[in-house]
């Protein structure tokens, strides 16, 4: 690949990623831009700004964006009308947020002429592939580059000297090694490494960041309405809120009950296992939510159609295939699914737990003059069920009958 004259970096500010950024310049000699992503992550912003300007990036190459209503709405919500988990556990809240972290670095390439984007992923993760295979999806042209699989700054000694070298500040609390990694945003907050490495060991509390422990959460439990419109969520305690809002919302419910713990380890596309501590309040609410209102207006069929395609819905995801051909049609599927999926759920918050406590739409298909222990007055007609046990039966009572004969 011929060196590139102008790039674009997913930069957060930290001392990493503003390492990545003097390596770009003093390896390659190019013009650098940089975008910093307000997914909720909770973290000040400024500083990232004011730490470009030092390292030299012009005011006009600096980008930072409050990318939170359009990470909902565009991503986290479809990715919830399917109720995807990954490995049926996983909420996949770092795996959402790349495709749109390099939709923007794509689009701002090709709003400042740059001609290559950066990422700081490194080489053993899910991430790198994430960022790459969204950008080559978005722009088959552009160059992307990943300095953890390029550079000779292989251990945190060399990391910190080459910071020194280049006047790039370094806080006193990141001269040694972390205890562990954070991927936060306001989906999730995803906890990996060093402590967390040995997954015979129980996470120490610190590592909890996002929620209160179960054991220290409120003794009575709290009641919440959410309200849907075609499979996303629009209103709590029926009041209207924008799609960021609600997430942020459903985030202090679940912080104040425990809610969304999490401790998995799981299968990395790149072929190796790896553990992490994850934290999704908001979400796991929502998913209980969500699927609480399919229980009484999806159909039976669709439903459990829908159901076989999640697992490969959310692989894709977790894999990093958002922007491919397989990931439209199976959204399609999804969102033709979620046509009458509107009406309002209750929900009880208690102890680390959310479930469904009751559920209620114009929409439902839920028909108690069919389902009453009741005089259902002829709505339905009990000998019907008969001749369709027997229709049912004839291929079971054939197979019983010729594996009789044979044996006898």
């Amino acid at each position: 690949m011929s060196a590139p004259k102008k790039v674009v970096l997913a930069y957060s500010g930290g001392l990493d990623t503003s390492i990545i950024l003097k390596w770009l310049q003093t390896e390659y000699g190019c013009e650098v831009v940089t975008f910093t992503a307000d997914l909720g992550q909770g973290e000040e912003l400024d500083p990232a700004r004011q730490k470009a300007e030092m390292l030299g990036i012009k005011p006009e190459n600096i980008f930072i964006e409050d990318v939170r209503e359009e990470f909902v709405r565009d991503f986290v919500f479809p990715m919830f009308r399917a109720n995807a988990l990954y490995e049926g556990l996983y909420l996949l809240g770092t795996s959402i947020a790349r495709p749109l972290i390099s939709k923007r670095l794509v689009e701002i390439a090709a709003m400042t002429g740059a001609d290559a984007v950066a990422h700081g992923a490194t080489g053993k993760g899910n991430d790198q592939v994430r960022f790459e295979l969204a950008a080559y999806a978005l722009n088959p042209d552009i160059k992307v580059i990943a300095p953890w699989r390029l550079w000779d700054l292989t251990s945190r000694t060399r990391l910190i000297d080459f910071a020194e070298k280049n006047q790039i500040p370094i806080a006193k609390n990141k001269r040694g090694e972390a205890p562990f990694s954070v991927d936060a945003n306001l989906l999730h907050t995803s906890s990996e490494g060093r402590v967390l490495e040995d997954p015979a060991v129980m996470a120490p509390d610190y590592v909890y960041q996002r929620t209160v422990s179960p054991e220290d959460a409120p003794d009575t439990p709290e009641f919440i309405e959410v309200s849907f419109e075609r499979g996303d969520a629009v209103a709590i305690n029926g009041t209207a809120l924008s799609p960021a809002t609600i997430l942020t919302d459903l985030n202090e419910y679940g912080r104040k009950h425990g809610i969304g713990r999490l401790d998995f380890v799981e299968n990395r596309f790149v072929g190796m296992k790896s553990r992490g501590i994850y934290e999704t309040p908001g979400g796991t609410i929502l998913l209980e939510a969500h699927r609480g209102i399919e229980q009484i207006t999806l159909d039976s069929g669709a439903g459990h159609l829908k159901d076989s395609l999640m697992p490969r819905y959310a692989e894709l995801i977790y894999n990093g295939f958002w922007f491919s051909p397989e990931r439209y049609m199976l959204q399609a599927a999804i969102d033709k699914s979620q046509e009458h999926v509107t009406g309002t759920v209750r929900l009880k918050l208690y102890k680390g737990s959310v479930s469904c406590v009751g559920r209620w739409s114009d929409h439902s298909l839920y028909s108690e003059a069919h389902v009453t222990f009741e005089d259902d007055a002829g709505a339905y007609d009990q000998k019907d069920a008969a001749g369709f046990i027997q229709l049912n039966a004839l291929r079971l009572k054939l197979l019983a009958a010729r594996d009789r004969r044979l044996k006898g």
